[in-house]
């Protein structure tokens, strides 16, 4: 099984409590924080939870903040790194299929326990189709 790292901020939080307890409690995940509400910076937890992603081959990615856009740009400046921000199953689907992200995401603010749950779900299972996006991918 490939590993699963999560992070969040404190605008994250709670969405990442629920979906380790709900979602993924039969699967292996590395909580790396927060473990409380406590205001924290983002960029912190994002290139944390990046470095780790990188540095494991196969693995993902699940990043919280309010939009989840500033997870997406902090994540983004780590090497081989390819991380999404997702709200839509078809958005979602793409990014795997097209870009092989590694990293989803979310954004607490924008989206509830059960679209996170599905958007999780289709980015763990879909696989890269390769071919000509490979050869853009190579480009970045």
């Amino acid at each position: 099984m490939k590993k699963i790292f999560i992070a969040s901020d404190h605008a994250g939080y709670n969405l990442k409590s629920k979906i380790i307890a709900k979602y993924l409690k039969f699967k292996k995940i590395n909580d790396l924080g927060p473990f409380s509400k406590n205001s924290v910076d983002y960029p912190d937890f994002a290139k944390r939870l990046s470095k780790k992603v990188a540095t494991n081959k196969g693995s993902f990615g699940i990043l919280i903040c309010g939009s989840g856009m500033g997870m997406s740009i902090a994540a983004n400046k780590t090497k081989n790194i390819r991380a999404a921000l997702c709200y839509s199953r078809k958005n979602t689907k793409l990014s795997r299929l097209h870009n092989n992200a590694n990293i989803i995401t979310l954004g607490q603010r924008l989206i509830d326990k059960n679209k996170a749950f599905s958007l999780i779900k289709i980015f763990l299972s879909t696989k890269f189709e390769g071919g000509r996006h490979l050869r853009r991918l190579k480009k970045i």
